[in-house]
């Protein structure tokens, strides 16, 4: 079924995908920040094309595998509705970027994903034994060959964007980029433009802390777990972050709008290029994220948010030592 909502597009680097201008990042369906049945991720996921979301975006590390398969089942009949993403390379210390490696993990996620191409795919990380230019050469004779649309980058470099992009077009670069996580600004973002290379911003919602699911770390669901990766969720931590995450509860109560809607409008009021990938598991959550996209924030708001939530301003890195040895930025 086709949607009747008409979300606003954005293109995504020069002769990019057109994508919804919020999309939707599937990697907490495969148990990340808690369990989820099957059935009920299949009906969100239909759901969501439904409100006229038409980028998702998914990865062959989330779930071993899992996260793909599940996605199979929407893409059986509402494939044409979607601007499909995935990634290949993360969880993997050298070998990755090999074009070997490559064209096996294509074909495993297409076999995944039950469909013969998908329209964006990442090297989600460098590898730091094969030369970026191998690697997306690799990927350009998959564009040529139909298996892939556009190619697309994770936490990378400005200087490993350049040599890429020199190499085959890039579409887009992922990237963390919230209120809680500025690091783009500071060099990558003047350099996707530069290039006209969108971004696509993971995590917008600072893994939930800006998305008004929580107050209080009491409420934090898998607080463990989300400790163990990302230090902000750390006891010494949360607490300072969550004394920011009051102050965005209380400017949205006093807009009428919800902590979600102002942390996205502030993020896509950063340009046009820049597309969130919200993964909320909750469908009212979803259309929250939605009217984001359909009622733009005023500039005075964007400005005073910006001012709130200064570069730097959340307490721990992003993520823990052993799982940001291969981010660039």
């Amino acid at each position: 079924m086709l949607s009747d909502q008409v979300i606003p597009t954005r293109v995504l680097g020069e002769r990019g995908p057109e994508v919804s201008a919020v999309g939707y990042g599937a990697m907490g369906l495969s148990g990340v920040y808690g369990q989820v049945e099957d059935a009920e991720s299949e009906r969100l996921l239909r759901a969501l094309l439904d409100l006229g979301i038409n980028f998702i975006d998914t990865a062959d590390v989330y779930g071993d595998g899992h996260n793909e398969r599940l996605l199979a089942r929407v893409l059986a009949d509402r494939r044409d509705e979607i601007v499909l993403a995935t990634k290949f390379g993360a969880g993997h210390e050298t070998g990755a970027g090999r074009p070997d490696y490559v064209r096996t993990a294509i074909d495993e996620s297409l076999r995944r994903l039950g469909t013969d191409h998908v329209d964006l795919y990442y090297l989600h990380r460098v590898d730091p034994d094969t030369p970026i230019e191998e690697t997306v050469g690799t990927l350009g004779e998959l564009v040529r060959e139909g298996k892939v649309g556009h190619i697309g980058l994770s936490e990378v470099s400005s200087d490993t964007l350049r040599r890429a992009h020199a190499t085959h077009r890039i579409a887009a670069v992922q990237q963390e980029y919230s209120l809680f996580s500025r690091e783009p600004e500071s060099g990558l973002l003047p350099t996707l433009r530069e290039l006209d290379v969108g971004l696509v911003a993971y995590s917008p919602l600072g893994r939930g802390m800006l998305g008004g699911s929580f107050r209080e770390s009491s409420e934090v669901e898998n607080l463990d777990q989300r400790r163990r990766r990302y230090p902000r969720f750390a006891a010494e931590n949360l607490e300072r972050n969550l004394e920011l995450v009051r102050l965005l509860h209380r400017r949205a109560e006093e807009l009428g709008r919800t902590p979600a809607e102002l942390a996205l409008g502030w993020l896509l009021a950063q340009g046009e290029d820049i597309v969130p990938i919200p993964g909320s598991r909750s469908l009212d959550k979803v259309a929250t994220n939605v009217r984001a996209a359909e009622q733009p924030l005023e500039r005075a708001v964007v400005a005073e948010l910006g001012e709130l939530f200064p570069r730097g301003v959340a307490a721990g890195e992003r993520y823990a030592p052993e799982f940001s040895a291969r981010l660039e930025l």
